[in-house]
């Protein structure tokens, strides 16, 4: 089945349209059974981060695989059918793995090499797969995509200088103040990207380090092992005014940070300057406080210029990993080749042998008087026949796969012996899904 890909990521969708689009991970495992009540669908992954938001699946039919993740995303995020064909990218096959190999490898990442994507695209697999929602196709992919990156990063000097948004973030910080030693910070998170954010910060030398969480006692926890102080979450308004930096990396649905919070925490300073780094999708911190004078708010699309220089000195590096992925998927989309037709051969074989012993029975049953001898011979010459008819098409078939026979022939070569794919063989993604 042609394995589908359907997403939107930095490079080609802007923040404001990407946030629609994204999944919280707490309820993934629910987006992925709605998904499955589009049947065309028979296996799903979805990978759901600050930078992108794609949906692996297989289908019997590309085109109708695509119509259904069409509808899944219409039906769950509100989205127009115009605007999907706007911003939304569509792979299938070959140029889906290759672009899943990429993104694991953190190829596609906007910061070059981060370590986070591949721990968030094993994640999104492990929900999938513990749902029941990746079969063996996708698991088979997501596998080999693991191993990949795994290599990746061991052959290549891509992932030695570690890097994330959120160190980017901290540099950011550190550009436009020059030091941070004499700076106040507010962190607004506690999750994974926040507290990166906040180690960055530390390290880049910001003495004081206050962090606000919902869950009271994770903020205790990461201002402890910080050096830094615990502030309430539900005085937001007021923390913010203590603050020459707030990064913020919540997993809010909406903003927490608006205009009128932000204007009264510069008039406790006296208009002295805010810098806010908002890491978070969807955004924590209403675009319109950018807006504000002495308040400048940096999204995580801004960070693009950061991570320009992040790219010098790394194209040897890139160049030879994408050698790597190239390869691996040339590997890869020829072995699912070769077991396809190896399954294709099987079934030719069991389809002419049942129709061999059917003519066989027949005749032998006019025929009363041949003895065991007879049978035999009888046997024997029919499979010889059934073989030779074989070996000339198998043999034309192995040396077109080595000359990468493309789906459709394979298809076509089934039809024309009767053995395409039935319904029930379609994958082992859930009930719901086939």
């Amino acid at each position: 089945m042609p394995i589908i890909l359907a997403g939107v990521s930095h490079h080609t969708t802007p923040l404001e349209v990407r946030e629609r689009f994204y999944f919280p991970e707490n309820d993934m495992s629910e987006w992925l059974d709605q998904m499955s009540q589009f049947p065309s669908v028979s296996e799903r992954v979805i990978l759901s981060t600050c930078n992108r938001v794609e949906l692996y699946g297989c289908a019997e039919s590309y085109e109708q695989g695509v119509d259904a993740i069409y509808d899944f995303l219409m039906e769950s995020r509100g989205l127009r059918h115009d605007e999907l064909a706007e911003h939304l990218y569509v792979q299938r096959d070959e140029a889906a793995t290759r672009h899943l190999f990429r993104v694991a490898s953190s190829l596609d990442s906007m910061v070059l090499g981060e370590p986070q994507i591949l721990g968030q695209v094993k994640e999104a697999y492990r929900i999938a797969q513990e749902a029941g929602h990746a079969g063996k196709t996708l698991t088979a992919l997501f596998s080999r995509a693991f191993r990949v990156a795994k290599k990746v990063r061991d052959q290549t000097a891509l992932g030695k200088k570690a890097v994330s948004i959120s160190s980017v973030a901290a540099e950011l910080a550190g550009r436009i103040f020059g030091t941070l030693e004499d700076k106040s910070v507010l962190l607004l998170g506690a999750g994974e990207m926040a507290e990166l954010a906040a180690r960055h910060v530390v390290g880049h030398g910001a003495k004081t380090l206050l962090v606000a969480n919902r869950t009271y006692s994770k903020a205790e926890a990461l201002a402890a092992d910080l050096g830094g102080s615990a502030v309430d979450f539900d005085d937001l308004a007021g923390q913010l005014a203590r603050a020459d930096i707030i990064i913020s990396s919540t997993g809010a649905p909406h903003s927490i940070v608006d205009p009128t919070m932000v204007v009264a925490a510069l008039e406790v300073r006296r208009d002295a300057p805010m810098f806010l780094i908002d890491i978070a999708v969807p955004r924590d911190i209403d675009p319109a406080v950018g807006d504000l004078e002495n308040a400048y708010l940096y999204d995580i699309d801004d960070l693009q210029s950061v991570v320009s220089s992040n790219m010098k000195g790394r194209e040897e590096e890139a160049l030879q990993a994408l050698s790597i992925i190239e390869t691996e998927v040339e590997s890869y989309v020829r072995r699912n080749q070769m077991e396809a037709l190896s399954q294709t051969f099987s079934a030719i074989r069991i389809e002419a042998e049942a129709q061999r012993a059917g003519e066989v029975s027949k005749t032998l049953s006019r025929l009363p008087d041949l003895g065991e001898k007879e049978h035999q011979a009888i046997e024997a010459m029919t499979r010889a026949i059934v073989n030779k008819l074989l070996h000339r098409p198998f043999d034309v078939l192995k040396k077109m796969a080595e000359e990468e026979m493309g789906d459709d022939s394979l298809s076509i070569v089934q039809r024309l012996f009767g053995v395409e794919p039935d319904d029930d063989d379609l994958g082992s993604g859930k009930e719901g899904g086939k």
